[in-house]
């Protein structure tokens, strides 16, 4: 193995060596150079545990020298003489710099890349924000730059108690995404033992319950005998924001679905906008018929040519989720973009005589009784081309107050 003398290579020996092979140094170190003409230092020996011969890299000549490749060669024959493999020393010293990386990382890095990989499978944008928010309000100040592995119940408690009642639903949010993010970085080996986040058995011993049922807040709605003068001063205001809204209220849509409408989405001859189950909120694909004030304002919209048929001023972007409402703000209307939805149910059910099934698919509401929704096959298309029909007339009409309509047939 050549043990018996050592220090056989010189400087000057080792630079101008050029024929492949391995040159021995003594003390089973060894200068190996590749076909291709480079150069890296081998240590070879008998392992103690096996009694094989093995090759232990020490690095290319370029970054170890002479000097340092003795030192190290060195190191190598000590252990060995306790009967250790240096092979299985250097691995198991890789894992353990492998573990304390991992238990370096902080708990903001751990949320960034949480938030990062789950993103694609939100149903928008918005929600992914929301995550951030609450992530950047409540937890960095207290968590966020300290290593995951250390998080503990004092640590999420000194985070929840104080909006655990004032702010209750915040904190039930900020409480599961604590939990899901811990349990993304167990699973990614940056932290073990269980989750100080987790409700069943653990937090719900230390924080008070929450009522079990919260008062809803509904969004503000506008109520549907003023929504016909309201609908002439839309129609006067410019903008794409302006279009998109009295778009969004004359098909009944929820926000997401109407500012991420793309052109190859609609059949305008046939005046049917086809939304994707990816925009919408059950996962199922949506037509909706269109009325020919919906058709007019889509055919105005391609003419921008925008990859999005409500194009932002940001090139191949939608306008914001908040432009429609800025456009309400603007008008000195008090009432929320989703509760024209609101709007357009009330309408439907007092000032109409379409069935409650063809005014909750209108909304694309899903069927909660599951034996009917079983049964049911189709989408009431037709029908609810009547109710959109005169749901638009009944925006368009100047007396909209004293408008109804018959049973539908």
């Amino acid at each position: 193995m050549g043990t018996r003398q050592l220090n056989r290579l010189s400087a000057r020996t080792v630079a101008s060596k050029q024929v492949p092979g391995l040159y021995n140094d003594g003390g089973s170190l060894y200068l190996q150079i590749t076909q291709t003409g480079s150069k890296t230092w081998i240590f070879r020996y008998r392992s103690p545990l096996t009694q094989r011969i093995r090759d232990m890299g020490l690095g290319p000549l370029h970054s170890v020298g002479l000097l340092d490749a003795r030192e190290k060669a060195a190191t190598q024959r000590s252990l060995i003489l306790n009967g250790l493999d240096p092979i299985h020393v250097r691995e198991a010293e890789n894992r353990q710099r492998a573990i304390e990386a991992a238990k370096a990382v902080t708990f903001s890095e751990c949320a960034a890349s949480y938030i990062e990989s789950h993103r694609p499978g939100w149903r928008n944008e918005k929600h992914g924000d929301q995550w951030e928010s609450t992530i950047k309000t409540y937890c960095e100040p207290e968590i966020g730059k300290l290593p995951v592995q250390v998080i503990d119940t004092g640590l999420v408690l000194k985070i929840l108690e104080p909006i655990w009642t004032s702010k209750a639903e915040t904190a039930s949010r900020l409480r599961g995404r604590i939990e899901n993010i811990l349990d993304w970085a167990k699973a990614r080996g940056h932290r073990q033992g269980e989750n100080p986040a987790r409700w069943k058995g653990h937090l719900n011993q230390l924080l008070p319950m929450m009522a079990k049922k919260t008062r809803v807040t509904h969004h503000k709605a506008m109520p549907f005998p003023e929504v016909g003068a309201f609908f002439a001063d839309l129609r006067k205001q410019a903008g794409v924001a302006a279009r998109c809204l009295e778009f969004t209220i004359l098909t009944a849509a929820r926000t997401n679905e109407a500012i991420g409408a793309k052109p190859a989405e609609f059949d305008l001859d046939g005046a049917v906008w086809t939304v994707p189950a990816s925009r919408m909120k059950a996962k199922r694909e949506h037509r909706v018929p269109l009325s020919s004030r919906a058709v007019k304002i889509v055919r105005e919209m391609l003419a921008l040519k925008g990859e999005h048929v409500f194009p932002s001023t940001h090139r191949g972007k939608a306008i914001s989720n908040m432009a429609m409402l800025a456009v309400l703000e603007r008008m000195g209307i008090d009432c929320t973009v989703h509760g024209f939805r609101s709007t357009f149910r009330d309408w439907a059910a007092e000032r109409t005589g379409f069935s409650h099934e063809v005014c909750e698919m209108s909304l694309a509401h899903t069927i909660s009784n599951a034996a009917e929704a079983a049964y049911r096959r189709g989408d009431l298309f037709e029908k609810r081309r009547n109710l959109m029909t005169a749901w638009g007339d009944y925006l368009s009409l100047s007396n909209s107050k004293l408008m109804h309509f018959p049973k539908a047939a």
